[in-house]
């Protein structure tokens, strides 16, 4: 098995960038995930509401972020400490920094209501959950730092999206940040502990998939009701503590490094039952 692809969003819900290396810390990869889209309040924003973030590309510049969107571009500052304030994403209550007006103004034309654009820096604390490990710091991605997928478990999906008449997704839909290939599909429900490269990640919890699958990650529109309707006919969690369909693992580093495409990866330890489906 092997790494075929790393992947970072440098603002929560805007478009993905593919890197052939990428260093990473507890965290998770140095530049995911480390902004993100607020409304006037300070809640979060996502593309579940939003879809039209889907269409934002993000560069991460030496001293800030470039956005651009439809010909529209917005170069941002890293946001001066003074700038702090205490904001939400999901449950949890960040101190993170306010990017400004000039990103203000930009996300609210783009979103069509007010919003304010938000940097997360080394002070700022966002913690995991203890419900599921030992707690430790996460930028703003959801529950934890990584979110690992394998090739095979996406063909093993689209071909039977196919045989119910649909038509095949991409990796794109699922947003991953490491994409595995040469695993059997759907492997990754019984690895607790695995090596990639140098590096031992422990492997979490699955991820239940949301509406977000549904849209094309270019546009944002609507895809239709696939990949979501199959997942939840063939990966509907069994086990109460994670409802809904699956499609990959939500993992945390032992400590930091680089990544790059084409590491290998070993399973070190297994679980003692794989995850359970229905």
């Amino acid at each position: 098995m092997k790494v075929s692809s790393l992947h970072y969003y440098p603002v929560k819900g805007v478009r993905g960038v593919a890197c052939e290396r990428a260093a990473f810390d507890e965290r998770g990869l140095v530049n995911d995930r480390r902004w993100l889209v607020t409304s006037a309040e300070g809640q979060s924003l996502t593309q579940r509401d939003h879809p039209v973030l889907a269409q934002v590309e993000a560069k991460v510049t030496s001293d800030g972020l470039r956005l651009s969107c439809n010909g529209a571009e917005c170069d941002v500052a890293l946001p001066p400490r003074a700038s702090r304030r205490r904001i939400k994403v999901w449950r949890d209550e960040v101190d993170a920094m306010d990017a400004g007006d000039k990103a203000s103004s930009w996300f609210s034309t783009l979103l069509d209501r007010p919003a304010r654009l938000y940097f997360m820096d080394e002070e700022a604390e966002r913690m995991t959950t203890a419900k599921w490990s030992p707690v430790s710091t996460v930028s703003f991605a959801d529950m934890h730092p990584f979110l690992i997928a394998t090739t095979e478990s996406l063909q093993a999906l689209n071909d039977s999206i196919i045989a119910n008449g649909g038509e095949a997704v991409g990796m794109e839909r699922f947003r991953p940040n490491i994409v595995i290939d040469g695993a059997e599909a759907w492997a990754d429900d019984s690895w607790l502990v695995i090596k990639i490269g140098d590096y031992v990640f422990d492997v979490i919890i699955p991820c239940d998939r949301c509406v977000v699958t549904t849209k094309d990650q270019m546009t944002g529109e609507s895809a239709g009701k696939e990949p979501l309707r199959t997942l939840a006919k063939i990966r509907k969690s069994a086990d109460a503590k994670i409802t809904g369909a699956l499609f990959g693992w939500r993992c945390s580093p032992r400590g930091s490094g680089e990544l790059k495409v084409g590491d290998k990866i070993e399973v070190l330890e297994r679980r003692a039952e794989p995850w359970p489906i229905v």
